[in-house]
Order: C-alpha cells, then structure tokens, then sequence
C-alpha cells in the first residue's frame, strides 16, 4: 500500500505543480497596460506636469520602466500591476498639473479685477 500512496502521492504533486505553471503562463503580456500607462504619462506631460508635478511624473515614468524589466523576464501580472499604478500616478499629475494652472489662471483674473477697482477708486 505504502508504495500506491506514495504513486498518489506524486501524482498528485505533479498535477498541482502543472495547474500552477498552467496559471503562470496563462497570465498575457501586458501590452495593453503599457500603451495606456505611457499615454496617461504623454499627456501628464502636455499638461506642463513636468513644472507642477514633477516628482509624480518621475514616479509614474520610473514604474514604466520597471514594468518593462519585469514583462523582459516574463513576469507579467505583477508587470500589468505596475502600469496600472503608473497610469494612475500619471493621471493624476496631469489633474494636479491642469488644477494648478487653473488657481495660477483665477489668481490672475483676480488681481486684474483688483487693478481695475483700484483705477476705477482713483477716479471717483
């Protein structure tokens, strides 16, 4: 008996280890997430993200690269997880960028609206 256990056991070992690798493998390059991820980062950058954002656009490029390491040794969920977190950092420099142009761009009105109460005071 001991020596049919021991087949079964085996057995079972082997199938466990084909199911995982099966898994593995099964998982795509992210190629898709990559193209996303370096859009999000183009357009952070057409949004001057590069003056306002800096260190989150240098984040977002920094997991994009470290996500291409990681799709050359195959390693493609943990990949796909990274340009996901670099699309995000990306997207959200690009906002922080547009938002901080827009406080820059309402600060102006404000002042010239100041400026022309103070000539319009003068005046009277």
């Amino acid at each position: 008996m001991s020596k049919h256990t021991s087949m079964l056991g085996a057995a079972g070992v082997i199938s466990i280890a084909v199911i995982a690798g099966g898994c593995a493998s099964s998982v795509e390059r992210p190629d898709g997430e990559l193209r996303s991820a370096e859009s999000a980062i183009q357009q952070a950058v057409s949004s001057d993200a590069r003056d306002f954002e800096p260190v989150l656009l240098n984040q977002a490029q920094n997991r994009v690269a470290d996500a291409e390491e990681l799709i050359n040794r195959e390693q493609y969920l943990d990949a796909s997880r990274l340009l996901e977190k670099a699309a995000v950092d990306a997207q959200l420099a690009g906002a922080r960028s547009e938002t901080a142009k827009a406080r820059q761009a309402v600060d102006e009105v404000n002042r010239n609206i100041e400026s022309l109460r103070k000539r319009i005071d003068e005046r009277q």
